[in-house]
């Protein structure tokens, strides 16, 4: 059962992950197009700050929980590199269960109440562009659940690795 959460949970992140992934090209096809059309045509767009930085933004907050399945997020271990795979283990544990959970579960709620009164108000970028903040807003409480999702394998692992039962590590 255990090994199954912890299969599913990924399976979630990993397709989340090769999924979203895909939008920098979105976004770097804007970036192409504005550079062009800014440098060669001289005729800058006042729409492209808002689409790109839109692209970008969403790229970046849902691929959060495919960084955590990967471990690429930033760790700052110059402590507990020199303990052993067990208590690094508890570490983990204790910070998941104190931090990490918790950050998720605000910025989920945070999020999902920014997001709802974004589009109540139809919010519109500074130049007046519709869509882009309530979607990018929307975007918060979904990489707060992309990251909840994947924190669960991860805490699991880490427990398993306490209880030193290596099949799930």
């Amino acid at each position: 059962m255990v090994q199954q959460v912890v299969k599913f949970c990924d399976s979630i992140s990993e397709w989340t992950g090769r999924t979203v992934s895909w939008l920098v090209w979105v976004a770097m096809g804007f970036c192409v197009f504005e550079v062009i059309t800014r440098r060669i045509f001289n005729a800058p767009n006042i729409w492209s700050y808002d689409v790109i930085d839109g692209f970008y933004s969403v790229h970046f907050m849902l691929l959060g929980g495919y960084a955590l399945l990967k471990h690429a997020h930033v760790s700052v271990d110059i402590f507990s590199v020199r303990f052993s795979k067990k208590i690094q283990s508890i570490v983990q544990i204790i910070t998941y269960i104190i931090f990490f959970f918790p950050f998720a579960i605000v910025l989920f709620y945070v999020g999902f109440n920014t997001a709802a009164a974004s589009w109540k108000v139809f919010e519109r970028t500074a130049i007046g562009l519709p869509l882009v903040m309530p979607i990018m807003k929307t975007c918060l409480p979904l990489a707060a659940l992309a990251l909840f999702i994947q924190g669960i394998p991860e805490l699991i692992r880490y427990i398993l690795i306490v209880k030193e039962d290596k099949s799930y590590a």
